[in-house]
């Protein structure tokens, strides 16, 4: 407001000046034309010339078109003709009195109530019929017959309406703080054509003087038909121009920010109403605003004033709403003067202040809908009970947290927290009382947190707290014990004092797998503390029971047995004494196509409790009985041996699988060993009974795999029909080294003899065990000092090369007196062993 008013003053001071320089010019030009004037004599016929064209000035000046620009009216009128005929045919000193006396006389008529528009439009008037005096003066008989110097005659009249533009518009522009570049602009073909038609009426008047004077009568008849067309054209004009910017205006108030409507409905109004300065007052609930401003900058624009504006000087015009009595606000037309607006100018403020308010109340229901959007992606992202984020928020925030990381210092560390018998505190005091000590442990935790964290409500009675930049994971925990110490102050509860305690796991980002396995350690870190009894646990790998890489093979699965990416390697087992094969073991292998080899223990237990263990055995079955079916083949009659899951020994289906692979590859039922490893589905169950009575009806031989290492040992020989134990690889690694595993091994093998068992020792490494196993009664063994795993083509290779019989050098000489231990089974190609395992013996 302060520079409007600095602005105004200004625009005043200027007006004056370029006022007064005008009102100077004038009174210089009439005291030389009057000083003149007194110094020759007047006749009678020059006086009364005189006083005609001075009652003709006025008469052409009161002829006009008002036109208002803000708060002033300017006329346009036909004072320049009249002036242009005072001009030609009076002498320019009385020619200038005579415009003097018109105009004033004109003025006074209208009673211009303002005398610096006074004093400017004489003043004006007089210049201009001086310099049309002047020119005409340039040829002295253009006054006795100015007709016939009708160039001279346009010429003078051009520099009339040159010298009017230049005095008027400057002054009009500063009047009405309006562009001058706008006003010399404004309407030029109607401007300069109407100046045309004056200019041909004085040509017409003068002739007509000269000619016969006594038409003279006929000039206003023509006049005025000429000003009420002219008046007519500019009134059309006016119209057609504001309905074009009244449209212009209300497109432009289509769009959805209120803030961006009302500046505009500011600047747009300013312009086609031509108003000094325009309000716009939003008056809804919950949304009061007033913006006021000029068509070129806003002035104000906030907290509406409540001061009443002056009915003299300003047109308000409500804005409607949905109905009739409903209204959001107000537009205000603001003048400096009283200005009373037309017809077409109230219907013109009536359809803009309707479009107005069409459009503030779409904006509005913009706003609303923004503050409702808003609101739903609050509460989206956060807890309704606590107003914390929720977990949603969290993974947001953790996955921008480790997309930055590499820009920030320092590690991102989660810390999960869980309240200690929070159940206990519902079940006696109610749910309204858990609730009470959720939000308060939620203030607590966000206030001691600090800016820099990010506390959330993962559910229930569950927190999370994320530390974005923590210069070492000591930190995070020492800061995580800090954090639970704001919890040790009693929690009141319907006056009731309440300690709540809790227990927290931190966890650090991993380099792989994101929020989900962040929060999935700090969770395993959290149910580590309350196992233990600690306050705060940190996440250590060598705790984390889960298994993820089981998870992501578990969802390859199918695919790999649809595709059959399972092949299977062969291990011979050997004579322990000559160190000639006996059978060879199966060992399943996958080979993915992406992720390369994957471990056996990787994916042998998914398929076991998948749906998949059934497809699985059927295509181990078919490739083992292959390879035994190619080595028989070749001469080497020893069996493979296939390990069977506990868990198929519950599928009736499973004998008639094996009997249809035995047949599909011409095969008798002892080229194949089942291993079966102790498991609860060893129990007596009368399915497994069946299932394993029809498997050696087959011909099948059975053999317990890694013996002693389960519960039931003793009752499963006592119900399976077994040819074969096998020692774990566990006890021969130990053996060496501890009596109690060497103990086991000489039981396993005493017990094996009485029954007429064969015994196996896998995971044979160094020829010092091979020895001890040989002294301790067992007699074929397999593992890597006889041979590694290897795929069928490599192991025809050793059968074809004939080193298949002697795979290591013999315990003794050829010819010696050897004690064979007890029950020794004869090694040949009609005995052996072999099995489908995890094992890379």
């Amino acid at each position: 407001m302060a520079d409007q008013t600095n602005t105004s003053q200004q625009t005043d001071r200027q007006l004056r000046l370029l006022v007064g320089l005008v009102a100077s010019l004038g009174a210089v030009i009439v005291l030389a034309s009057l000083g003149f004037a007194l110094t020759r004599p007047v006749g009678s016929e020059l006086a009364l010339r005189a006083g005609g064209m001075a009652l003709l000035v006025m008469l052409a000046t009161l002829t006009n078109v008002q036109v208002r620009i803000r708060s002033n009216h300017h006329n346009v009128h036909w004072a320049d003709a009249a002036l242009l005929v005072a001009a030609a045919l009076l002498p320019m000193p009385w020619a200038v009195l005579a415009a003097v006396v018109g105009s004033t006389a004109a003025r006074a008529v209208n009673r211009m109530a303002s005398p610096m528009r006074f004093v400017f439009a004489v003043a004006k008037e007089t210049v201009i019929c001086g310099i049309a005096a002047a020119v005409l003066s340039l040829a002295p008989s253009a006054a006795q017959d100015p007709v016939h110097h009708l160039g001279l005659l346009a010429l003078a009249y051009l520099a009339a309406q040159v010298a009017d533009d230049v005095i008027a518009l400057p002054v009009i522009a500063l009047a009405t703080q309006t562009s001058l570049r706008d006003r010399f602009l404004a309407d030029p073909d109607l401007r300069w054509g109407s100046a045309l038609v004056r200019f041909a009426v004085a040509v017409l008047t003068l002739v007509v003087l000269k000619q016969e004077p006594q038409l003279l009568i006929v000039i206003p008849v023509i006049v005025l038909s000429l000003h009420l067309t002219h008046r007519g054209r500019v009134r059309a004009r006016a119209e057609r121009k504001a309905w074009q910017q009244l449209a212009e205006a209300t497109d432009a108030l289509n769009a959805v920010q209120l803030d961006e409507v009302l500046r505009k409905a500011v600047r747009n109004a300013a312009t086609l109403f031509s108003a000094d300065t325009v309000e716009v007052e939003i008056r809804l609930p919950g949304l009061e605003q007033l913006v006021s401003g000029t068509h070129a900058e806003i002035l104000y624009q906030g907290t509406p004033t409540h001061v009443p504006p002056d009915p003299a000087r300003t047109a308000v015009v409500p804005l409607g709403g949905d109905g009739d009595s409903e209204k959001v606000g107000e537009l205000r037309l603001c003048f400096q003067r009283p200005v009373s607006l037309s017809e077409r100018e109230q219907l013109t403020l009536r359809a803009f202040a309707g479009a107005l308010g069409t459009s503030v109340r779409n904006a509005t229901s913009f706003v609303q809908l923004e503050q409702l959007a808003d609101k739903y992606a609050h509460d989206a992202t956060h807890d309704p009970l606590t107003g914390l984020p929720n977990r949603r928020l969290l993974r947001d925030e953790v996955t921008l947290a480790l997309d930055t990381r590499g820009a920030r210092r320092g590690v991102t560390a989660l810390l999960v927290l869980d309240l200690n018998h929070f159940k206990e505190i519902n079940d006696a005091l109610g749910h309204g009382a858990g609730d009470q000590v959720l939000v308060t442990v939620a203030r607590r935790l966000e206030e001691a947190a600090g800016t820099d964290a990010l506390v959330s409500r993962l559910g229930g009675d569950e927190f999370a707290v994320l530390y974005r930049s923590v210069p070492t994971p000591a930190l995070a925990q020492h800061r995580a014990e800090a954090l639970l110490k704001v919890l040790q102050e009693p929690v009141e509860i319907d006056g009731m004092p309440m300690v709540v305690s809790a227990s927290a796991g931190v966890a650090t980002a991993p380099s792989t797998g994101g929020f989900v396995e962040l929060l999935r350690r700090a969770d395993i870190a959290m149910y580590q503390a309350k196992r233990t009894g600690r306050m705060v646990a940190v996440y250590a790998p060598d705790r984390d029971t889960a298994d993820r890489t089981r998870l992501v093979v578990g969802g390859m699965l199918p695919r790999a047995v649809a595709q059959r990416e399972f092949t299977l390697e062969f291990q011979p087992i050997v004579d322990m004494a000559s160190g000639a094969t006996i059978g060879a073991e199966a060992l399943a292998r996958w080979q993915h196509p992406d992720r390369g080899r994957v471990e056996p223990r990787s994916f042998l237990e998914p398929i076991e409790r998948s749906g998949l263990l059934t497809a699985f055995t059927d295509a181990v079955l078919d490739q083992a009985l292959a390879g035994a079916a190619r080595w028989r083949a070749a001469g080497c009659r020893w069996p493979v041996a296939v390990n069977i899951s506990p868990r198929s020994l519950l599928d009736r289906r499973l004998p008639a699988l094996v009997a249809t692979r035995l047949d599909d590859h011409g095969l008798p039922g002892d080229a194949l060993m089942l291993e079966l490893t102790e498991s609860h589905n060893l129990s007596p169950l009368d399915v497994v009974d069946q299932v394993l009575a029809e498997l050696t009806e087959l011909g099948c031989e059975l053999a317990l795999d890694d013996f002693g290492t389960g519960y039931s040992s003793l009752s499963v020989l006592a119900r399976i029909q077994a040819r074969e134990l096998k020692i774990d690889r566990s006890f021969v690694v130990q053996m060496e080294h501890s009596i109690s595993d060497a103990a086991v091994v000489r039981s396993t093998v005493e017990l094996a003899n009485h029954l007429d068992l064969l015994v196996v020792a896998e995971g044979v490494e160094r020829e010092s065990q091979r020895q001890m196993l040989w002294k301790l009664g067992c007699t074929a063994g397999q593992g890597h000092l006889f041979a590694k795993p290897m795929p069928l083509p490599a192991l025809m290779e050793l059968i074809d090369s004939g080193k298949i019989t002697q795979l290591a050098e013999p315990l003794h000489r050829p010819g010696a007196v050897v004690q064979l231990p007890q029950k020794r089974r004869n090694p040949g190609r009609g005995t052996g062993t072999g099995r489908v395992s995890d094992s890379t013996a």
